[in-house]
């Protein structure tokens, strides 16, 4: 596993292309008994999204919702939910929740899928097939919980992310990490994600372990990916391995394990 890919700081923006989003996937959604008009929410790859300010006031009627430094903020109560545009994470509580395709901004407004405004303000979701109608109710859910991890292994992954996957886009290193506790899982491994990271099995696991690049500062991004991967969110599957082939003549994992996906410069490996 190598360290960096430096051409990923050239393709790692997020694009909404024109058309990729239409209401024909969701034929209706109701909000607190509150039916939303056609244009306050899409479905955009299979993900039915809502208009923020629409669904939130239907959510939480108290609820202030404003711009402030580029990006959307709800108050509710003690609650505070922030969303920038174009990101792949929304805060609430503190806390990062993954948004796959991104916080969308269209005529104006900004769209988030509905599940994670549900989860944001502990509110239920129920989808019916056979109608393709979507149900939020307030208080039928969880809200997103605290942070359920320790300081060491948030310590432990962010830097570990970082050091092999700077420059890469947020879904790549989300996919870093998700190695890592697909580690900790597994029996081949070991229990912990500090045991994973210095395991010395082979030579050393990680490049950077072996070249004490793992001590170097986390980036700000590596940090929220690793909350992220620490709050459950999960793009490379039951992946094990990965490597960036362009950084290495070494085809071991290649050649021994089955391939599960490519992001950036990392090819991942089950």
């Amino acid at each position: 596993m190598k360290r960096i890919c430096m051409a990923a700081l050239l393709c790692c923006t997020i694009l909404f292309p024109q058309g990729t989003a239409s209401a024909a996937g969701t034929e209706s959604v109701r909000v607190n008994g509150r039916e939303l008009a056609q244009e306050d929410y899409i479905t955009l790859r299979s993900t039915t999204y809502v208009a923020l300010r629409s669904a939130g006031a239907a959510l939480a009627p108290e609820a202030r919702i404003s711009w402030e430094g580029g990006q959307a903020v709800l108050r509710s109560g003690t609650a505070r939910l922030t969303a920038r545009p174009g990101a792949q994470y929304v805060e609430t509580a503190g806390e990062p929740l993954y948004v796959p395709y991104g916080v969308l901004a269209r005529d104006g407004r900004v769209f988030l899928p509905v599940r994670v405004l549900a989860a944001a303000l502990g509110a239920g979701v129920t989808w019916d097939p056979s109608s393709a109608a979507v149900t939020v109710t307030a208080g039928g859910g969880e809200a997103a919980p605290a942070a359920g991890y320790s300081e060491e292994d948030l310590y432990w992954l962010s830097h570990i992310i970082s050091a092999e996957s700077r420059g890469e886009p947020l879904e790549g290193q989300i996919a870093v990490g998700n190695v890592v506790l697909n580690r900790v899982a597994s029996r081949e491994f070991p229990n912990t994600i500090k045991e994973v990271i210095f395991d010395s099995r082979w030579g050393g696991q990680f490049t950077p372990v072996r070249n004490g690049t793992i001590y170097q500062e986390p980036t700000a991004q590596s940090v929220i990916a690793a909350r992220l991967v620490l709050g459950g969110a999960d793009v490379a599957g039951k992946s094990l391995y990965f490597f960036a082939p362009a950084l290495t003549s070494d085809r071991w994992i290649s050649g021994n394990r089955t391939y599960v996906m490519t992001i950036g410069c990392h090819q991942f490996y089950s």
